[in-house]
């Protein structure tokens, strides 16, 4: 069942799903300003889903319309859970599943999830197939890397078709090259061509999308072409840049004061949603990368890293876009 999948471009550019970054305040507004093909959201435990503790991870939910079609991606290695968690996000109207099988976590593959289950090709089928259970008429997708130790795509991707996902993004890299190494894209290539020669059945094929090392959409547009893959995935990318996505528009065509009101309306809208949930820290991530590329941009960034809350980023924020407007 390919679902919204089916109906997309080729190719398709979507945004990674990346912990304690692409959350419900920032996918908002990148849906805004430069809104991708499909959004994932952070991932979440299927086991989670599925205890008492539920209610604990709901926020990790949240989206709006704006943001469809969006995958609620989930990691775990029981395949009764993930039946129940993708059953459950199906029911709050999610328009599909990933399952999280690249993950590099040591915490996250001692509960046999992420990247360990390329070592387990047959548990990670019965993931496939109970996710497909859970979410009924929806489609569900993987996440993964080549392979675990050494390039694996042959068997594991192989693997992986059997079990009937409506698309896999590769990150082309294995698990112990974590970032280290540069992607290896001459693996996506193969393995499009390994989904063809599984799959002949076009209908029935997954859409096979790469990851790694692309910053942009004109990256992105080559290394489809050059691949022949359905899409590209683009993760760090995205960090201070909502606009990557809109076609039409570069931030490096932006002006100052644009880029720092829409960081305030960034961290407006985080500590709107999450500001009695999550600490006021990790928006300073986002600082860094916001604020970069302009005059007088290092001193700024030094304060805005020293801020301790709205108020003080908000002060900040108006005090250089009126400095900078005075100057000119």
């Amino acid at each position: 069942m390919q679902g919204f999948w089916k109906e997309l471009p080729r190719p398709c550019f979507v945004l990674a799903p990346m912990v304690g970054v692409t959350d419900a305040a920032f996918r908002r507004v990148i849906a805004r300003y430069g809104k991708p093909h499909v959004m994932w959201t952070e991932f979440i435990s299927a086991d989670g889903l599925c205890s008492r503790g539920r209610d604990a991870l709901l926020h990790d939910l949240w989206f709006t319309e704006i943001e469809r079609p969006i995958v609620a991606q989930l990691y775990g290695g029981n395949p009764d859970n993930m039946r129940e968690a993708a059953r459950f996000c199906i029911e709050l109207g999610y328009d599909g599943i990933d399952i999280n099988m690249g993950c590099p976590d040591r915490v996250v593959e001692k509960h046999g999830a992420g990247s360990i289950l390329i070592k387990r090709p047959q548990l990670a089928q019965e993931l496939v197939l109970a996710a497909r259970e859970g979410a009924g008429e929806h489609p569900v997708s993987v996440k993964t890397r080549i392979g675990y130790h050494e390039n694996q795509i042959e068997s594991w991707l192989a693997s992986l078709i059997q079990a009937g996902p409506a698309a896999i993004t590769i990150h082309a890299r294995t698990r112990d090259d974590m970032s280290k190494v540069p992607a290896r894209w001459d693996v996506i290539e193969r393995s499009v061509q390994i989904a063809r020669e599984v799959q002949p059945d076009a209908a029935k094929r997954p859409l096979i999308l790469g990851n790694g090392d692309i910053r942009n959409l004109h990256d992105a547009r080559e290394i489809a072409a050059e691949t022949g893959c359905d899409g590209v995935m683009i993760g760090r990318g995205i960090f201070g840049d909502p606009w990557l996505f809109n076609p039409e528009l570069e931030r490096a065509e932006l002006p100052f004061a644009r880029i720092i009101e829409v960081m305030l309306e960034h961290t407006e809208l985080y500590c709107e949603l999450f500001g009695e949930i999550k600490p006021f820290e990790p928006m300073k991530k986002h600082f860094k990368a916001y604020v970069n590329g302009f005059r007088g941009a290092a001193e700024l960034r030094e304060r805005m890293m020293a801020a301790v809350d709205l108020d003080e980023v908000r002060q900040l924020a108006h005090e250089a876009i009126a400095l900078e407007s005075a100057s000119r």
